[in-house]
């Protein structure tokens, strides 16, 4: 279902753009764009003629073929990419908007309704958001005061998230008309219930891994940060890979052996299952190749779950000095990959401190509640 809905989503996505530059669009011009044989781009044609997304302008004549429009110039969706990685029975779902005032509005939204969802972040146009597996039907959606859209459960099914939403006015045409365009997405269902909208949004139930890098540069040159981002592009070219995200954080800043301001990097991914050791291997290739300094680290984590231990060697990282074998020991009872030479600390350290507020991030004098998810 989900190669169906891509193939939807592709075609729909040329014949609006040819209808917005020439007004119109034919089978052979979709057929060339798309790479498709002709039989394909035909059917769909039809089908989506049959469903009102496209309008015949003109029959075809001859050798003049039919002559064809997007009915709808309004964006094929404001969502561009929704998503799901699971930790046991937490999950975290990640909403990519076009707009960061969308995606503000959901986050206030989904925030004031609660229900399964445990904590809201918006970073830009990224909605992240942390949620049980459960049922809240007493969850109550309309208008202001109340919520406008709200999480109101999190089931999973075999390998498929799904999320219940409930929502009134704008959200409602989102659910309806636009989050199944979304990449990602498997499938909408959505229905009325009373005086508002009920649909169930199906994602793929995706591995988080998060990585941490540091000790990569060298006095005379690079940079953890820019290798860190590096790595992230990299990654993301493996297909069944979804990035989420880099983040920079500082440590102990008056280390003598710090090359500038002792900084290290943590990246995030949403992997296939069956993709996790392929990613994980390329990542610590692609450091150890890369790295200019032979004291590189990299960490790599299955999972999002908060490890008070784990969390607390990233706080203590930013006053004290700590030790490899700390480290080591540390992830390998934590179930973390961990290898590379001095910059293995200050890379299990970025894991430890995913989920910390930037502000706090970048400040290793800033104070961090060991509890912040």
């Amino acid at each position: 279902m989900s190669r169906v809905i891509e193939r939807r989503r592709e075609l729909l996505a040329v014949m609006r753009r040819l209808t917005l530059e020439r007004g119109h669009f034919t089978v052979p011009e979709v057929m060339e764009l798309c790479t498709l044989p002709r039989s394909t781009v035909q059917d769909w044609v039809t089908r989506l003629f049959e469903e009102g997304c496209i309008v015949q302008k003109e029959e075809r004549r001859g050798r003049h073929p039919a002559i064809y429009a997007a009915a709808s110039a309004l964006p094929a969706s404001a969502c561009r990419r929704i998503f799901t990685t699971v930790d046991g029975d937490l999950v975290e779902c990640y909403h990519e908007c076009m707009s960061s005032g969308c995606a503000a509005f959901c986050a206030y939204h989904h925030a004031l309704a609660g229900g399964p969802l445990l904590h809201v972040q918006r970073d830009g146009t990224l909605l992240r958001e942390c949620g049980v597996i459960s049922e809240h039907d007493g969850v109550e959606i309309g208008l202001a005061p109340l919520p406008a859209v709200g999480v109101v459960g999190i089931r999973r099914e075999g390998d498929e998230i799904v999320q219940r939403i409930r929502c009134v006015g704008g959200p409602a045409y989102s659910l309806t008309d636009q989050m199944a365009e979304a990449e990602g997405v498997c499938g909408v269902e959505a229905r009325q219930r009373g005086q508002t909208i009920e649909g169930e949004v199906r994602t793929r139930a995706l591995v988080h891994l998060g990585i941490g890098v540091d000790d990569t540069d060298a006095p005379g040159g690079g940079a953890t940060f820019a290798l860190a981002l590096a790595l992230l592009q990299h990654l993301s070219t493996i297909r069944g890979v979804i990035p989420i995200g880099h983040q920079v954080a500082m440590l102990k800043p008056d280390l003598p052996e710090r090359t500038a301001g002792n900084s290290c990097s943590y990246i995030e991914l949403a992997v296939e299952p069956m993709k996790v050791e392929e990613v994980t291997e390329r990542a610590v290739r692609f450091v150890s190749a890369e790295a200019l300094s032979p004291e590189w680290g990299v960490a790599v984590r299955e999972g999002f779950r908060l490890l008070p231990a784990l969390r607390g060697f990233g706080v203590r990282a930013r006053s004290v000095r700590v030790t490899q074998d700390e480290a080591r020991n540390l992830a390998a009872e934590s179930g973390i990959l961990l290898q590379g030479g001095r910059g293995v600390v200050g890379a299990l350290a970025a894991v430890a401190l995913r989920g910390v507020p930037v502000g706090a991030l970048l400040d290793p004098f800033a104070g961090i509640d060991e509890g912040m998810r």
